[in-house]
Parts: C-alpha cells; sequence; structure tokens
C-alpha cells in the first residue's frame, strides 16, 4: 500500500513518525460506463472550456473565484496557511469515546510508525488502551483541515476522521414525532422484541449479498444465460396506530418461527 499522507504526531514534547495508510475498500462491483450502441467505455476528459482542449494533469493548478477572476493557489500557499497542521497530526486533548456521537464518525485510516518512532508509537498505543481513551487531533490533509480521534486496534493506532459540527445538518427542519416520556403498552412490548433481537455483535457474520448476487446474474448473463425476473418490489404498509400492538406481538413470535424453519 502506498502512504496517503507522512509527517508525525505530536504527543506533548514526543514527535512520532508516521505515514497514513487507508482502513477500508469498496465491496461494490466496478462497473464501467459504457455506449449502449457497441460498448464502448464511456471517457471523461479534463478539458479547457474556452479551447476545450485536454489538459493534462501536470499543467492543471487551483484557483479561487474571487470578486469575478481567479486567485491561483501554489503547493507553498497551503503550507503558509498552517505550515505545522500540514506535517503534524497535533493531539488537543484526550476524552472518552462514548462522549462522541456517531454522527460526527467520518473515515478510518491505519497509522504506522516509521522504525525511529516505533518505541513511542507502541508507548502511546499502549497508553490510550489502558487509559481507555481517544485522542482528538488536528492535522491537514489533501490541502483541508481535518478533525480526528486516535484509538488503538489491536497492535495498530486507527486514526478515524470525524466532521467538525459545521458540518452536521441540523435535523429541526425534519418533520419528526415528539418524544414522550410516558410508557405505553406498545413500548413494553417494542423493548421486548428489541430484548429477544439482542445478540453480541459480530462483524464476521453480517455479508455484501447484494453485491454477490449482482455479480451471480453477471456470470450468468457472460454464460448466454438469462437471469431470472425481479420479484416485485415488496409493498410499504403504512401501519394504522390501532393495529400497532397487534404487529408487535406477532413480531415477538417471529424469531422462534425462524428458528425451527432453519
Amino acid at each position: 500500500m502506498r502512504p496517503l499522507w507522512t509527517g508525525a504526531i505530536s504527543f506533548g514534547l514526543v514527535n512520532i513518525p508516521v505515514k497514513i495508510f487507508s482502513a477500508t475498500k469498496e465491496s461494490t462491483l466496478d462497473l464501467d460506463m459504457l455506449d449502449e450502441r457497441d460498448h464502448a467505455r464511456i471517457r471523461f476528459k479534463r478539458v479547457n472550456e474556452h479551447s476545450g482542449k485536454e489538459i493534462p494533469y501536470e499543467h492543471i493548478v487551483r484557483g479561487y473565484l474571487y470578486k469575478g477572476d481567479y486567485v491561483v493557489l501554489d503547493p507553498e500557499d497551503f503550507e503558509a496557511a498552517d505550515a505545522k497542521k500540514t506535517k503534524t497530526i497535533e493531539i488537543l486533548n484526550f476524552v472518552d469515546e462514548k462522549e462522541i456521537d456517531s454522527i460526527y464518525y467520518e473515515q478510518p485510516y491505519y497509522l504506522e510508525p516509521d522504525k525511529s518512532g516505533a518505541k513511542a508509537y507502541a508507548l502511546l498505543r499502549e497508553a490510550l488502551s489502558e487509559s481507555g481513551r481517544v485522542a482528538v487531533t488536528q492535522f491537514v490533509m489533501r490541502n483541508k483541515e481535518a478533525l480526528a480521534i486516535l484509538k488503538p486496534s489491536k497492535k495498530a493506532i486507527i486514526l478515524n476522521r470525524i466532521r467538525f459540527e459545521e458540518e452536521i445538518r441540523s435535523a429541526d427542519d425534519l418533520n419528526l414525532p415528539q418524544i414522550s416520556k410516558a410508557k405505553t403498552k406498545e413500548s413494553k412490548v417494542a423493548i421486548q422484541l428489541i430484548d429477544q433481537l439482542t445478540e453480541k455483535f459480530n462483524i464476521a457474520s453480517y455479508k455484501d449479498t447484494y453485491t454477490e448476487k449482482l455479480l451471480k446474474i453477471i456470470h450468468e448473463k457472460a454464460k448466454g444465460k438469462r437471469p431470472q425476473k425481479a420479484v416485485p418490489k415488496p409493498k410499504i404498509v403504512h401501519t394504522k396506530s390501532d393495529d400497532l400492538m397487534a404487529i408487535l406481538k406477532a413480531s415477538l413470535g417471529q424469531k422462534q418461527t425462524r428458528k425451527k424453519a432453519a
């Protein structure tokens, strides 16, 4: 793997040289856009909007539209904005991970230390693990300021990017039901249903079955077979409040029925 970023973690007066690697990969199929007439691939080109000519990537610069004209930015300009943050993952403080709402999580990465920083890397990893806290950090990646947390995961330190508060839209404009603190008969049965369906979380038990089925269809079509007709879309039923209790009670016995069928 090629590193996406190279710099150092700033931990007090300690600097830990590290590289950032992506911790995720796509599970979706890589589908190309084709011309339906001859199945030729559709290509996208970077073209000059005035001349219509294709522009090599090395001749493309970044610019900001300001009062009708573009101000072109050089790589040095991005570093000049905050040279420290372009090369340093600065630890701001430590917090309990439970205090961070899941809506803020964005993208996980692996951190790998240089040989010279291996001991300090291990020290930070063990200290985070023992304290049960995560480190809140800020740094610049791809010319954008990023907020992130550092947390141990087995032998690695994970850097998980999180969004800034201003990047989260408010839900106030949505038409949502009011929160009721009163316990109704329906809510008690709903809790029973949750308890019945509660299991220990095991990520390995969840599979991308849609992609698997789509790949099966591709293999069948490649052999000249016609895929089976699609099953009609399930009808969305808008439950009346009078029927809610009956449906909840019926749901309670559903898991037992599934077990017998299995």
